[in-house]
């Protein structure tokens, strides 16, 4: 009783430093991977469909392009949106009210409009008058831009929770405005701000698939591709679902290593 006790319970709360042991993560990561797939055969079962993988395997280095294209697009629009969301969440901070209104209204914008919309008007309209005919780069700029939007809010966030004593502590010491946000507020922020930076990266990934209405030869447009030549939809899309998580997943994972590694009690 007690072994199935251990196996099932935590021994201490969740979020505290004590871990399950590693057979009872092994065994419920198992117990629910198989409830899930079981899930999933059963809704499959049920439906009529004649599967064609051999008309879909035929195409496969498309699906393989189409996936590196996606991670190089993603990862580069990952690294730009955090930079510029950093450059616009401490300009949402200055003193100088110009660049404080013009990053709110940025900000607004970019989060009150559809990405969809913003693809069309910055490939066709901005990219065109800037004379950018590259649509790769074009495409990491607006998914940069856009996720740059709620990175910006997401790390305002994470600032602004900092107490201000901290802050005037940091200025009774001498630390200079720099030396104030590299030692004593961003260490705190990150801490904050890293499981929604996780779901906003995670969201980018996801997101690129709209640059497929650029002709941006990605893992989305060329899955849809084979569903067009072969007319065999779910094994077109169930290796996009495959090749997300590939990419999603290892963010999560790391994210959470992050977590714990500088988790302190407060």
């Amino acid at each position: 009783m007690n072994r199935l006790k251990r196996f099932i319970l935590l021994e201490s709360f969740p979020g505290d430093s004590a871990s399950p042991r590693w057979p009872a993560v092994a065994g419920n990561l198992t117990l629910s991977f198989l409830i899930l797939v079981s899930l999933f055969y059963v809704a499959f079962s049920q439906v009529t469909y004649q599967w064609a993988w051999g008309s879909v395997a035929r195409y496969w280095y498309k699906f393989v392009y189409g996936w590196g294209v996606t991670v190089g697009i993603s990862f580069l629009a990952l690294a730009a949106s955090l930079v510029v969301g950093l450059a616009f969440a401490l300009a949402q901070r200055s003193r100088i009210l110009i660049l404080r209104y013009f990053s709110k209204m940025y900000v607004e914008v970019v989060r009150g409009t559809p990405l969809l919309v913003q693809i069309l008007i910055f490939f066709y309209v901005v990219a065109e008058s800037l004379q950018v005919r590259n649509r790769y780069v074009v495409g990491v700029l607006i998914l940069a831009f856009f996720s740059a939007a709620y990175i910006c809010e997401i790390i305002r966030g994470g600032i602004e929770s900092v107490g201000r004593s901290q802050i005037d502590s940091a200025r009774a010491v001498g630390l200079t405005r720099t030396q104030t946000y590299r030692y004593v507020i961003f260490p705190q922020a990150i801490r904050q701000i890293l499981p929604s930076l996780t779901g906003q990266w995670v969201s980018l990934i996801k997101d690129s698939s709209l640059l497929s209405i650029i002709s941006i030869r990605e893992f989305t447009l060329n899955a849809q591709e084979v569903n067009a030549f072969t007319y065999s939809a779910f094994e077109s899309y169930l290796p996009l679902a495959v090749g997300y998580l590939l990419l999603t997943l290892p963010i999560s994972m790391w994210t959470r290593r992050l977590e714990r590694k500088y988790r302190f009690e407060t």
